[in-house]
């Protein structure tokens, strides 16, 4: 949910101030890539297209998936993906098995506490392992990481990119906040071909 929402005939005003602030060739071209998209949610035909992609390209990333229709209580029950949600929720699981360590992959919500769509709170709550700091840093990466991927499948990726608070801080720090994460990403060899940036594969 974003936390201060930008008026539309602002909106690019403020992606050309965010996109000064990136003196990194590879974050301005990871932005640039961001910015080509929707910043509205799919809806309709749409929006069941991006799902069914988003499930395709979790289960080719040998992430299970639960058939349609199972009830969930966790968008990561610790077995398989609830596939019965948004694109961009299927694609910031993925990021989160992704980035998880083997050990947190059976847990629910990956050990790192309710997410805003958690039905079992508590439980997820009593499976928690990662301590509060370590899950903002662990949450910052899996929101870029889902991000960048949605840019690359042609999904409103700048929908998310506005949704998950990356121009909170604009005059501040949220330039180079967003550079810091990408890094982390880069090491990691984890940033897809984007369009226009495929220098950063």
């Amino acid at each position: 949910m974003m936390l201060t929402p930008i008026p539309p005939e602002r909106l690019g005003a403020a992606l050309d101030r965010f996109a000064a602030g990136l003196n990194d060739p590879a974050a301005a071209a990871a932005f640039a890539a961001i910015r080509m998209t929707p910043a509205a949610r799919a809806a309709g035909i749409e929006a069941e297209r991006h799902r069914r992609a988003a499930v395709a390209f979790a289960v080719a990333h040998g992430i299970p998936v639960h058939p349609p229709g199972t009830p969930a209580a966790f968008n990561w029950d610790g077995a398989a993906l609830d596939g019965d949600t948004e694109a961009y929720v299927i694609l910031h699981e993925v990021a989160h098995f992704v980035l998880a360590p083997p050990e947190r992959r059976h847990l629910v919500d990956f050990g790192l506490g309710p997410g805003p769509d958690t039905r079992d709170r508590a439980a997820a709550e009593h499976a928690a392992i990662v301590p509060l700091p370590e899950r903002e840093a662990d949450e910052a990466a899996a929101s870029l990481l889902g991000i960048l991927w949605e840019a690359a499948l042609g999904q409103p990726a700048l929908a998310s990119f506005l949704d998950q608070n990356w121009l909170e801080g604009l005059e501040r720090s949220a330039a180079a906040h967003f550079t810091a994460v990408l890094g982390r990403l880069r090491c990691r060899g984890l940033i897809p071909a984007l369009p226009q940036a495929r220098e950063m594969r």
